[in-house]
């Protein structure tokens, strides 16, 4: 789906609907996320408020954009339930397509069974087949598509487009170019999606001779808008098949058809350059986008940067990265992590400390995952008082329920090497900082402070007491630490 969808993107800007006016508009009460759509609404309607049609359908247009498709729903369901327009075979599609992508293509169907005649029309038969598409229904798609035909409502490259689309999701793309020749001799004229997915389906194969048919037939007709994503794609099939002259080609005939103003292009270009190696044409394509476009936003700076790691040029990324910092754009720790990273595999452990510790001077968010990399490198290296020194950081940092976990490696490491060498302190902190990162007590942390504590001239019975309540069983291993204080 990753890839289906990376076809279908000719071009890409955000969109927005929002007022001009400092009076809150219907738009902005339904915006945030988890807002009750139909009490919203309602409230609007009690308050003497315009309600325009067009408006309402413009906000379901902006909030499935968003694939904010419950939300989207709400406000249908609503418009239906308060009769505010009488619903025509495209607003009946667009309804049937949200119960599909909200509740599944069961309530679909449903939907779609209890709909008027003169309402099953092309456009509401085609998002029910989208619908089974979705969820990867063949033998209802299948069935579906011949009802279609039957009816004389498979006149649309859509419709085709679907299909292929179905079997590129179930993986059977050797079934693709049957479709777009059965598309052919239904008279129906492929169009640049179409187009786009057959080749996807001989590339994908590695048939590069069928791809390059394709794509000459593309070329060819004259009502078809060649762009710089066709070629990127077919660029893209080129790298993995390891023909790297005929994958320049491609990326130079994409960069023909860059829009000037759209920074997605050069990044697609940027990233393709780096797979091949080329840091003259990487760096050729971004001063390209930096001149081109208005202004670069972080989704450029990050592409720049992944790219210029992968090609090992640390010296350029540092450039790119001050670049960053002086644009302007809001702050957004991905992008200096991407160097961060980079520097702490390359064994730089220190320069990726330092930039943390930058961050933090400078009141910016980082994160523990980071943080934990570099304590990893330090680790590796032996290094283990700047290794603890940067996972105190990290669990420090710890956020239930944001994604990271703390390395069970690197506890353990760390916990070993306090035990040898650390103080109390140093036991007690690191301990108490697993804990608050919801990590379960255990017994060699008992052991870790044990140890410490015998060190440190410290008795170990309330030791022993704390690990009983923990629920911690002592072992040999324990009674063995607790002798060598007798030896």
């Amino acid at each position: 789906m990753i890839l289906l969808r990376r076809i279908a993107v000719a071009s890409s800007s955000r969109s927005y609907y929002t007022s001009r006016s400092k009076k809150p508009n219907l738009y902005s009460k339904i915006s945030p996320l988890g807002s009750p759509t139909a009490s919203v609404l309602d409230d609007w309607v009690y308050k003497g408020n315009k309600l325009r049609v067009a408006e309402l359908q413009r906000i379901i247009r902006d909030l499935r954009k968003r694939s904010r498709f419950s939300q989207a729903l709400q406000v249908s369901e609503w418009m239906c339930e308060k009769g505010v327009c009488i619903f025509s075979p495209t607003e009946h599609a667009v309804h049937l397509d949200l119960i599909g992508k909200v509740h599944g293509f069961p309530s679909a169907e449903s939907y779609f069974n209890g709909l008027k005649d003169q309402h099953k029309t092309e456009k509401t038969y085609g998002a029910l087949l989208n619908c089974y598409v979705r969820q990867r229904q063949t033998e209802k798609a299948l069935s579906h598509l011949q009802r279609m035909k039957e009816l004389g409502f498979a006149s649309s490259p859509l419709t085709y487009n679907d299909i292929m689309c179905l079997y590129t999701n179930i993986g059977q793309h050797e079934k693709v170019p049957d479709v777009l020749a059965e598309m052919k001799e239904n008279q129906v004229l492929p169009d640049n999606f179409s187009y786009r997915i057959c080749i996807n389906s001989y590339g994908v194969r590695s048939e590069f001779g069928r791809m390059e048919s394709v794509l000459k037939e593309m070329e060819t007709r004259p009502d078809i808008v060649m762009d710089w994503n066709t070629y990127s794609i077919v660029a893209n099939f080129y790298i993995k098949g390891e023909l790297a002259s005929e994958a320049v080609c491609a990326l130079k005939k994409a960069e023909e058809k860059l829009d000037n103003k759209d920074g997605q292009g050069y990044n697609h270009l940027i990233s393709l350059y780096a797979r091949l190696g080329l840091k003259n044409e990487v760096m050729r394509i971004w001063d390209l986008e930096k001149s081109a476009c208005k202004r670069c936003i972080n989704r450029d700076f990050t592409t720049m940067l992944e790219s210029l790691v992968k090609l090992g040029e640390l010296d350029e990324a540092e450039n790119v990265l001050k670049e960053w910092e002086s644009s302007g754009n809001c702050y957004d720790f991905g992008i200096p992590s991407i160097v961060i990273i980079c520097y702490s595999q390359k064994g730089l452990h220190e320069k990726a400390e330092g930039m943390l510790e930058e961050l933090q001077k400078n009141e910016k968010v980082t994160t523990p995952n980071c943080w934990s990399v570099v304590a990893g490198g330090y680790m590796n290296k032996g290094e283990m008082e700047k290794a603890l020194r940067c996972f105190k950081t990290a669990l420090s940092l710890y956020v239930e329920g944001k994604g990271w976990k703390p390395n069970a490696k690197l506890i353990a490491e760390l916990l070993r090497w306090i035990g040898d060498n650390g103080s109390i302190e140093d036991a007690e902190v690191f301990v108490s900082l697993l804990r608050n990162a919801v990590v379960p007590p255990n017994r060699q942390m008992y052991h870790t402070l044990i140890k410490t504590y015998m060190r440190g001239g410290r008795e170990v019975d309330e030791l022993l007491d704390r690990m009983e309540k923990d629920g911690v069983d002592e072992n040999e291993e324990t009674k063995k630490i607790i002798n060598m204080k007798n030896a």
